[in-house]
């Protein structure tokens, strides 16, 4: 029986290029605080790295980034500067850490570099000013007329991929463990997205601990692959 005429076909292949890897904005460097918890044992095995990595996509990234980007979103779709800018100095704020701070901005000024060369215009306008990295990918997401919805599922996307990546050399994962603990990701990007679009003012707000003590003692840490 056909198919067609009873699915929505349509893939927003500009969010695949957006979260590819290939996408130059320096991800690979960084493991948010994933490489202390491996040197402190907290993560050790593929059963804490998938505990590690989902915990951190719902109980950080939602709350704080994933809210704040919808918030991007909107004001961007509203052609509302004033609101865009609140919402991305709301959530330089709420970095915990000076690495997870540096992360944030050189990944946002790479990215944002990237689309003003692509003649993006609102990046070209933002161009030297120090946006966060979801600020960046709301930019490009809006202009490639992105569904924000697919836009938050493809952000988190790429710090599920980059954790995974980063905790197969960190903990010697296989890449069949690698594939479950992504697998094991989609229903908790899900509920993660689900999460972000509904939070009040009052509810955004980091609570991850852990990741938070790992990343600013990463800092002074003897050996290291990544640079957070």
């Amino acid at each position: 029986m056909s198919m067609t005429g009873t699915q929505d076909e349509t893939i927003p292949l500009h969010l695949l290029r957006l979260v590819s890897p290939s996408l130059p904005v320096g991800a690979f460097s960084y493991s948010r605080g994933l490489e202390y918890a491996a040197e402190a044992g907290w993560v050790k095995d593929e059963a804490s790295a998938r505990d590690w990595i989902h915990g951190t996509l719902e109980n950080s990234f939602a709350v704080l980034d994933g809210a704040l980007f919808w918030r991007m979103s909107e004001a961007l779709s509203r052609d509302d500067s004033q609101a865009f800018d609140d919402a991305d100095a709301w959530l330089a704020a709420g970095r915990e850490s000076r690495e997870l701070q540096l992360e944030d901005r050189r990944m946002g000024e790479a990215l944002l570099t990237l689309l003003a060369d692509l003649d993006v215009p609102k990046a070209q306008a933002c161009l030297g000013r120090p946006l966060t990295y979801p600020a960046a990918f709301a930019i490009a997401a809006h202009h490639w007329s992105v569904a924000p919805a697919a836009a938050l599922k493809g952000l988190m996307w790429t710090i599920a991929e980059g954790q995974v990546a980063a905790a197969m050399r960190l903990v010697r994962l296989g890449h069949t463990a690698g594939q479950r603990i992504l697998i094991d990701a989609v229903p908790v990007i899900e509920r993660a997205v689900a999460t972000a679009r509904t939070l009040g003012d009052d509810e955004i707000g980091n609570v991850s601990v852990a990741m938070a003590m790992a990343s600013a003692w990463h800092e002074t840490q003897y050996s290291r692959l990544f640079r957070s």
